[in-house]
């Protein structure tokens, strides 16, 4: 079935649609978008690009014109720069905790609009064919190509409260997608309700949206917050959205795709394996199948695509919104904090803090707080304020002249950790801190060069054609 065309949604906010904010930024920012017009295959080119990206140190939002089967623009690898989530934002690299933390905790409520660009085409009955949906394979080991961006909307039937949240998934049929919800998740417990009362529950995959509503459906919150008001938050307006056809689910109105379908408690397809952000490749055990009853999608869609596995794209997009959590509350309950940083070179088990250490045990204390509330953390490095966190080597280097093992390292055992850790035992692990700030006691002066003869380098160096 379709509808009217692009363009003539003019009482919409511009600043939530994704195709407005990827012309601004290849505009305002054409260094930093990577325009790649050879064609590529389906089958792993597009990893391969952003891969080689992050081994060569450069974080380019990705955007392929031509890649085989795929009749749509796929772009990519939106979230590998801090400093571009951080222009989404209106705000520095060094202040994006902050911008993140003050817009997210100002939620506001959706706005339900009565049309969009995701109504242009409505397939629905014997229309709907998951196949033609433009998806890649990602890894070698991939069972099939596989969905990365799509965020799974639910409505609680009691409240109305809406929960969004990640599901990779892949096509099983032309109308079931094999995919597996996180058993410690919202979105399972909303199941299981279901499933006491004997029904299905009534689910919408969106798939390409604003990175801000993306980031939106990352954060970490109670069951009674809906992350489309966090949405409204980060965007400084209401989300606005339409009730899809059937089930009246609230979707973002300038989404690209939307499933609509349901998620029956009893049915299970395998999927998997799939390369996850540890950086290995891993079955589910849940196995539930979305069955998909219409799709709603632009005329002028893209696939934005979340680059898989350990890639900085997908490792920030997780880890961004838990950071900024973090930040504030060790911020607010120590306040001699002064950063936190998640290395890519741990993904999300990981975490280095600096602090301004006043007194003994405050680091310590710093780093119990922070294995405390994350549990995805396994290891805490604590470094003293003039260490840039940022910087692996850097912190190696304060473990290695400020660190006494015997002294100060403890390890506390048999806490719920990361199912997807392959290290773990059933999801269990232990947790390890590692305070590498300088101590009362310690002395010495940290080798320093004057500015002016830094900067008297730089000049050199720039004028030299290497």
């Amino acid at each position: 079935m379709q509808r009217k065309g692009a363009g003539l949604y003019t009482d919409l906010s511009e600043r939530q649609d994704l195709h407005v904010f990827l012309e601004e930024y290849r505009q305002k920012c054409p260094e930093d978008v990577l325009i790649v017009d050879e064609e590529l295959s389906a089958d792993q080119d597009v990893s391969g690009i952003v891969f080689e990206l992050s081994a060569r140190g450069r974080s380019e939002m990705v955007i392929c014109s031509k890649v085989r089967g795929l009749e749509v623009e796929l772009i990519t690898n939106v979230f590998a720069s801090r400093r571009r989530v951080a222009w989404l934002l209106g705000a520095d690299e060094a202040e994006l905790h902050k911008a993140f933390q003050e817009r997210a905790t100002k939620p506001l409520k959706l706005r339900v609009v009565p049309d969009g660009p995701v109504l242009e085409v409505v397939e629905e009955g014997e229309e709907v064919n998951l196949h033609c949906l433009p998806l890649i394979k990602h890894f070698k080991h991939d069972r099939a190509p596989y969905i990365t961006s799509g965020i799974i909307i639910s409505e609680d039937p009691e409240t109305g409260v809406g929960n969004m949240s990640y599901h990779r998934s892949m096509v099983h049929s032309n109308t079931e997608l094999a995919t597996s919800l996180h058993s410690r998740g919202h979105l399972w417990r909303l199941l299981n309700m279901v499933a006491e009362r004997g029904e299905h529950l009534p689910v919408a995959m969106v798939i390409g949206g604003h990175p801000l509503f993306m980031l939106a459906a990352a954060a970490r919150v109670g069951a009674d917050v809906d992350e489309r008001d966090i949405a409204g938050g980060l965007f400084g307006e209401p989300l606005e959205v339409i009730r899809t056809p059937h089930y009246g689910i609230g979707v973002p109105a300038t989404a690209d795709f939307v499933l609509e379908g349901i998620i029956d408690p009893q049915a299970r397809a395998e999927e998997g394996p799939f390369g996850e952000f540890s950086g290995y490749s891993s079955d589910r055990s849940t196995n539930n199948v979305l069955r998909v009853e219409r799709i709603l999608r632009r005329r002028d869609s893209v696939l934005l695509d979340v680059a898989g596995g350990n890639s900085p794209d997908h490792l920030n997009l997780a880890r961004i919104p838990r950071e900024s959590e973090m930040a504030q509350k060790l911020k607010e309950r120590f306040p001699d904090v002064t950063r936190i940083h998640y290395p890519s070179s741990g993904t999300h088990f990981h975490c280095y803090v600096a602090l301004r250490q006043r007194m003994p045990g405050q680091a310590r204390q710093v780093m119990l707080g922070l294995l405390g509330w994350d549990p995805y953390l396994k290891t805490v490095v604590a470094v003293d304020d003039d260490i840039d966190v940022t910087s692996d080597s850097e912190v190696l280097w304060a473990m290695a002249t400020h660190f006494q093992p015997h002294r100060d390292l403890f390890v506390i055992d048999g806490l719920p950790g990361s199912p997807l850790d392959p290290s773990s035992a059933a999801g269990t692990t232990s947790r390890m801190a590692i305070d590498a700030t300088r101590g009362p006691d310690f002395e010495g002066i940290r080798v320093e060069i004057a500015p002016r003869a830094l900067e008297r380098a730089r000049v050199i160096l720039d004028r030299k054609d290497f």
